[in-house]
């Protein structure tokens, strides 16, 4: 199946290289363009794009905005969003993490790592850029001294192992392997994770997991 991408950034230049890169993937196919916030609204709601890669800062709307409103409870068509930013958004980020974005891709990213980021977000089985996904989650975890109590936690001891390994950027299938399980296992254990966490994709497991301490 081809994977339907929406690229909403201001700057032409970006989004030029963006489309050049994605379209000659055999499995990809930019089906809209949007400068800004309110034409990215406009395009998803025209296109019903399977991805959105958002910028976060742009003009009339910015990102954070226009991803609450895609990703609002209730909305007829809710695409995978990732926010593309840079190491000096934390505030941002962490914006984007509470309003359902479902990863992070550096504004430098090279083609492979543009190509990989839009296929995990279609499948929602690794996490979008790992290593740099982790890297900003890490920021934050919260100190344990300054955690406060621990809340008991709602998963099961191995709800608890496969969230753990989620949070350090491993795929479906590295944790069936390191858990010797099967990877439909692995997809029922998640659905059942994020029933009992309220999140709505795997960076937000993942930020729970560093929020609370169980990714150190």
């Amino acid at each position: 199946m081809t994977i339907r991408v929406l690229l909403a950034d201001d700057q032409t230049i970006v989004r030029t290289g963006m489309a050049m890169i994605l379209s000659a993937e055999d499995d990809i196919e930019v089906v809209a363009q949007a400068a800004d916030g309110v034409a990215a609204i406009q395009q998803a709601d025209l296109h019903r794009p399977d991805v959105v890669l958002m910028d976060i800062r742009m003009p009339r709307l910015n990102g954070i905005e226009a991803l609450r409103h895609l990703c609002r409870p209730g909305a007829a068509h809710t695409p995978k969003v990732v926010m593309v930013t840079t190491f000096d958004d934390d505030e941002y980020v962490h914006q984007s993490l509470h309003h359902g974005a479902c990863g992070f891709l550096l504004k430098d990213a090279g083609p492979r790592l543009l190509a990989e980021a839009v296929r995990s977000a279609a499948s929602g089985e690794a996490l979008i850029s790992p290593s740099i996904t982790v890297r900003l989650l890490e920021r934050f975890a919260r100190p344990a001294a300054a955690a406060g109590p621990v809340r008991p936690s709602p998963l099961s001891e191995r709800e608890t192992e496969v969230t753990a390994l989620v949070s350090r950027g491993h795929t479906n299938a590295e944790i069936a392997a390191a858990l010797h399980i099967s990877a439909g296992t692995v997809k029922t254990h998640l659905t059942n994770i994020q029933g009992k966490l309220g999140a709505r994709n795997r960076v937000e497991i993942a930020a729970w997991a560093w929020e609370t301490g169980l990714a150190r």
